[in-house]
């Protein structure tokens, strides 16, 4: 009885709702995709791995597409994006992949392909609105926090060459009370160095924000291998996908959020940051440390950014760099000139200013502290390497060692090559590495041993972040380095006034045969401390508009010398010059937040490839 009145309930319910709309649910007719579609193909989707709110993917329905363009609208005297589709992307996602679209915003965006459908092609064009919701991003409650990615964008220079970039940006949130309570020296326990929210956003060339990460579904703030810092992101020249690291992992994905692996770093190593280099046989060059180390006093120790590891594209560990074994680990030279307030992420503001004795790095060894404390050996962060640069031509790699302010070759017998520094502290295996400072004409410039070069603007870089071949000018032995010379301890100390500091980009031609070296470009000393970045930063060459790029990330900082506090987020600048210009054609201030890279991003790369 019970079972013929549910029957009888259920037909009426049926009957009630008409029988149209349950065929439209899937009954009578079958299965049915009754999904919203604006145009003649599928359904629209947003944010479709879960990553990049400001994507989407017009699905393909069914058909088979090709010969596809897009166009999102910009706003008024917006930068409008446009782009072609390659087949990989139109089978890889199922559809149309649209990227560039505006936050909290009825988009709109023009289509158009060509249908194919039993052999028969129909070319369409279509107009699409697509709306998304607000920016968002976790935040570090905290006074000095006014902004989800930045209050504004100043836009004070844009050349019409120019005037269609993108410009990826990799900052940071502030420390917040979550991350911290997994960082082990921050005091004790966990297993990360640092532990800071992801702040990763592309904007144009007016200020807008037009894609980026939500990491919530490969991140965690509060899980010791889900968290850490995002460093070292590069957009992949073979393919346009985005490689990059955070804590122990490493990664890769597509710029709408497709995975193309993001794995455990292997487990002789720990502690990610910084830099991952990419080589075209899909090789990774990743920048890492030992897990467990036996010094030669028997001392077992977790190294800190002091070793190269490179795997290939299965993941599998093909070969190492271990800096501590190649280069001198006790130099130390460099650490006793350097602000103890500025140690990179590890900014401590009551220490600023101060330096570290030959007394207290002896104590060091005497209480066994180890740790990503300022010190020499191994066990402690006395290299800090802070980029990789794979040179295929000869099989080497170029690292930029912060803490040896020091730009070095190393080859894959593991020998050094050349070494781009001050010669104070380098012991005689490493004398004849060094380069030879010469003016345009090769004549020696006289550099005394700290550095520092009469009647010249020649200078070395101190503290500095990113070295970089430039493969498009090098030829043979004569090859162009890049470098961002952030200029903490400049002659191997700290100036009498803190405002004396300065950053600036630079770039150096190298003659490895002759072991010589010429300045021949630098920017930034002529606006003195106004763009003073103590860490983090970029100088990089850009091809397609023979241009160099680059990022102060930590410029612009309000801090508080009588407290040792700091006030403020940074202000962050982003300039680019045509090749040799003495002004730049594109600067952009970003106002409150704290930087660390950012680069120009090529959606033809991502998209179109």
């Amino acid at each position: 009885m019970k079972k013929l009145f549910s029957s009888v309930l259920v037909t009426s319910m049926l009957l009630s709702v008409g029988v149209n709309s349950a065929f439209a649910m899937g009954g009578a007719s079958g299965a049915n995709v009754n999904y919203h579609k604006q145009g003649q193909i599928g359904e629209t989707v947003v944010n479709p791995y879960g990553i990049a709110p400001l994507t989407a993917i017009i699905k393909n329905g069914g058909y088979v597409l090709k010969d596809v363009s897009v166009e999102i609208v910009p706003k008024e005297n917006g930068q409008k994006i446009a782009y072609t589709v390659s087949k990989r992307n139109l089978l890889t996602h199922g559809g149309i992949p649209i990227f560039g679209l505006y936050p909290d915003y009825l988009n709109t965006v023009k289509v158009s392909y060509t249908r194919v459908h039993n052999k028969k092609e129909e070319k369409i064009n279509e107009t699409y609105k697509i709306f998304t919701a607000p920016l968002y991003n976790e935040v570090a409650g905290i006074d000095m926090q006014k902004s989800t990615f930045f209050t504004k964008a100043e836009v004070k220079k844009l050349d019409p060459k120019f005037k269609d970039r993108l410009y990826f940006v990799n900052n940071i949130v502030e420390k917040s009370g979550i991350g911290t309570k997994v960082v082990w020296n921050n005091p004790i326990g966990g297993a990360l160095e640092w532990n800071y929210y992801p702040r990763n956003f592309i904007i144009d060339t007016t200020g807008e924000v037009r894609w980026y990460m939500l990491p919530s579904k490969i991140y965690d703030l509060e899980t010791i291998y889900q968290a850490g810092v995002m460093m070292g992101f590069k957009q992949n020249d073979n393919d346009g996908r985005l490689s990059f690291g955070y804590g122990q992992r490493y990664a890769k994905y597509d710029i709408l959020g497709h995975k193309s692996f993001n794995r455990r770093l292997p487990s002789n190593y720990n502690d990610f940051s910084h830099s991952m280099d990419d080589a075209d046989n899909g090789h990774f060059f990743i920048r890492a440390a030992s897990s467990n180390l036996k010094r030669a006093d028997g001392k077992y120790v977790r190294t800190v950014r002091d070793v190269i590891v490179e795997v290939d594209e299965n993941g599998n560990v093909v070969d190492e760099w271990r800096l501590f074994d190649i280069l001198d680990p006790y130099r130390d030279s460099v650490l006793k000139s350097l602000d103890q307030g500025a140690v990179c992420l590890n900014i401590d503001a009551s220490k600023a200013g101060q330096t570290i004795s030959e007394e207290e790095l002896a104590k060091l060894d005497d209480n066994d502290h180890f740790g990503d404390i300022l010190g020499s050996g191994p066990g402690r962060n006395w290299a800090h390497v802070n980029s990789v640069d794979y040179d295929p031509v000869d099989d080497s790699i170029i690292i930029s060692s912060r803490h040896q302010s020091a730009i070095i070759k190393i080859g894959r017998d593991k020998k050094v090559k050349w070494i781009l520094g001050a010669s104070e502290g380098w012991s005689d295996k490493f004398k004849n590495s060094l380069l030879t400072p010469v003016d345009n004409k090769g004549k020696k410039i006289d550099c005394n041993e700290k550095g520092v070069c009469e009647n010249s603007n020649f200078d070395f870089t101190w503290t500095q972040h990113t070295a970089f071949k430039i493969d498009e000018k090098s030829k043979g032995d004569i090859i162009y380095v890049s470098a961002f010379d952030n200029g903490d301890g400049r002659g191997m100390e700290q100036p009498a006034i803190p405002s004396m500091k300065y950053s600036r980009m630079v770039v150096y031609k190298i003659d490895q045969k002759k072991k010589t070296v010429e300045q021949v470009w630098e920017w930034g000393k002529e606006r003195e401390n106004s763009l003073y970045s103590p860490v983090a930063s970029l100088t990089e060459y850009q091809r397609d508009k023979d241009s160099i790029m680059g990022y102060f990330a930590t410029a612009g900082t309000v801090f508080d010398f009588k407290t040792g506090a700091f006030l403020s987020e940074p202000n962050p600048t982003i300039v680019e010059f045509e090749w040799g210009a003495k002004e730049p054609s594109v600067e952009i201030q970003l106002f409150d937040t704290t930087g660390y890279q950012a680069w120009p991003f090529s959606v033809e790369k991502a998209l179109s490839k």
